[in-house]
């Protein structure tokens, strides 16, 4: 009984390393842009129903507004299938759960402050951070090979563009800055995302897990200020467990998808969806540095408005900045809204919000 609680004892420990190590043929990069993506897709696929139960623990650094550190945080992630998984974030004062249940639905809990724009796309930027299928999309995107954005050292860069902005119009050559995803020269490894937000995510000491890369290393800069560093410190696989998949009894569950029948109600009734709704509304801080710095304009967001009223699936498209588009982030997650009734029952909507920062004469 003693060996055989060693052995498994030695399993689990050697588990997580093999998983980080484990060799592949990986091809050359092409070089077309949408064979790059293409051939980039597989080794970030981590909804791909073959992989087995895996679990990620990472530890992360905040930075306030002038680049120096401030709190410190641990993220950690469970998937046990494409519908079954767990997102979780701790620092002092905040704390997040996300569960996403066999039967589609979605529930969270959070206590404290709101989590910070870039604490959260943590998690996109590891699971994972190409592109959504949707925006490639050549009806609707278009690609640019290009240079890279100055501040790495990679192979190819790609800008994905869009082709009409949200509101159906076709966009301004001007218009931007857009994505562009950079990777290395002789693989389809990605290295570094430059976002809407106008921030620099740079990924480093990659290893495998399973067939697919994810970087032991993230880094996010808004020029030669860090937002946010974090560092993966184990990925492990587990036999799946109720209790991690299980919603806290605290926890509130909200639909955030639609069905196409609803959506195609909603759309045709979409006069009704104003900012009327909002029942309660944050308004965001206008951030001393970009005060200092003389940075306005308008932040604009996207969100799902779930049946609970609150936002969801929160994203920056387009700001003059990281602080406006953080400060817009961390007010606009507060909001919560009369949730939108279809036939008597609440449906969830997408919404666009913008945010406007103007400095006095």
């Amino acid at each position: 009984m003693r060996r055989l609680s060693i052995f498994a004892f030695c399993l689990t420990w050697m588990l997580p390393v093999y998983s980080q190590t484990a060799p592949s043929t990986v091809p050359g990069l092409p070089k077309e842009p949408r064979e790059v993506f293409a051939a980039a897709t597989p080794y970030y696929d981590f909804s791909d129903p073959a992989l087995k139960p895996w679990h990620l623990k990472s530890s992360y650094q905040l930075y306030n507004e002038k680049g120096t550190p401030s709190e410190q945080g641990t993220f950690e992630y469970w998937w046990a299938s494409p519908k079954v998984y767990r997102s979780t974030w701790t620092r002092p004062g905040a704390s997040r759960t996300d569960w996403h249940t066999p039967d589609g639905e979605y529930a969270y809990e959070a206590t404290g402050e709101p989590l910070e724009l870039f604490e959260f796309k943590l998690q996109a930027a590891l699971i994972p951070p190409l592109p959504k299928a949707d925006n490639l999309d050549p009806s609707k995107f278009h690609l640019e090979g290009s240079g890279g954005t100055g501040n790495e050292a990679t192979g190819s860069c790609i800008t994905v563009v869009p082709r009409i902005g949200r509101d159906g119009t076709a966009l301004p050559p001007d218009q931007g800055p857009f994505p562009t995803y950079c990777f290395d020269s002789k693989k389809p490894m990605l290295q570094s995302v430059y976002s809407y937000e106008r921030v620099l995510t740079t990924f480093g000491n990659i290893a495998e897990t399973q067939g697919r890369f994810l970087a032991r290393r993230v880094e996010v800069f808004e020029g030669k200020h860090n937002l946010l560093s974090a560092t993966v410190d184990s990925i492990d696989m587990f036999p799946p467990n109720e209790h991690i998949f299980s919603p806290s009894s605290l926890a509130t569950h909200t639909m955030l998808q639609a069905t196409v029948e609803q959506t195609r109600k909603v759309n045709s009734d979409s006069g009704k969806i104003v900012e009327g709704f909002i029942i309660k509304k944050m308004n965001p801080t206008y951030p001393r540095e970009a005060k200092k710095k003389r940075i306005q304009g308008q932040v604009v967001l996207t969100a799902i408005i779930g049946t609970d009223g609150r936002t969801h699936d929160l994203m920056v498209v387009s700001a003059p900045s990281a602080l406006l588009a953080a400060s817009s982030f961390r007010a606009v997650s507060q909001w919560e809204y009369k949730p939108y009734l279809l036939d008597g029952a609440p449906v969830p909507v997408d919404t666009t919000i913008k945010v406007n920062f103007a400095l006095g004469k």
